[in-house]
């Protein structure tokens, strides 16, 4: 009778540690890409509930095709944006944006899982008015860098947009930055882990009247690491 007691107790325990197991899994699976850029390297992981995104960029850093493209749209305490297909040979001042590539993925906005805060990785796409299903750029992308909102102004941008945030948001709001006024608008796929610093040097670069970084500012390479 013990044994059966021992027995069934150690069954009920691996059947508690079985999902611990796989969120730890899951957790290992996500996809790491440096980039390394003319400021230095920042590392982002890709969500696993962004698939689509996912394997599109995987796919993309896999054939190379950031290489050497410019960081053509910075705005501090907003964001950095790259990807664009023309940017690569861009004389200097030519407005930069318009170039991708001959498709666009299925929005997968994860909200409000995933949201606006400072350092998530995010895909770029065509504003409502001509892109209601609010489909992403195949190549373009951006990395949030935001700014700290006060508890007010987050209680006037909910009553403003009839939406109710988190309290995980408020808090990564006030705390972290971010740009919530995006939020449930655009695809979060991933997020820095490494580099932020980084992202903050370019940030803060000179900019042209469009937004360009005055001096060129690109992406070296971007590789699949462990």
């Amino acid at each position: 009778m013990i044994g059966m007691i021992r027995k069934n107790a150690k069954i009920w325990l691996l059947c508690l540690m079985i999902p611990l197991y796989i969120n730890v899994q899951a957790q290992e699976a996500e996809v790491k890409v440096l980039i390394d850029t003319d400021k230095g390297k920042i590392t982002v992981k890709l969500y696993n509930e962004t698939p689509l995104h996912r394997d599109n960029f995987i796919k993309l850093v896999e054939a190379h095709h950031y290489d050497s493209l410019l960081f053509h749209r910075v705005i501090k305490q907003f964001m950095i944006q790259a990807g664009d297909i023309n940017s690569k040979n861009a004389p200097p001042e030519t407005k930069l944006g318009d170039g991708d590539l001959d498709y666009t993925l299925p929005a997968e906005i994860v909200y409000p899982r995933y949201f606006h805060k400072r350092g998530q990785l995010c895909a770029a796409r065509q504003s409502d008015d001509i892109n209601p299903e609010r489909a992403s750029s195949a190549s373009q992308f951006y990395i949030v860098t935001g700014k700290f909102f006060t508890d007010n102004e987050l209680n006037k941008m909910e009553l403003e947009r009839n939406i109710k945030l988190t309290p995980e948001q408020r808090e990564a709001y006030m705390l972290e930055g971010g740009t919530p006024q995006l939020d449930d608008t655009y695809t979060v796929f991933g997020e820095v882990i490494k580099g932020m610093n980084v992202v903050d040097k370019i940030q803060f670069v000179p900019v042209d009247i469009n937004d360009r970084p005055v001096k060129d500012l690109r992406i070296r390479s971007m590789k699949i690491v462990k």
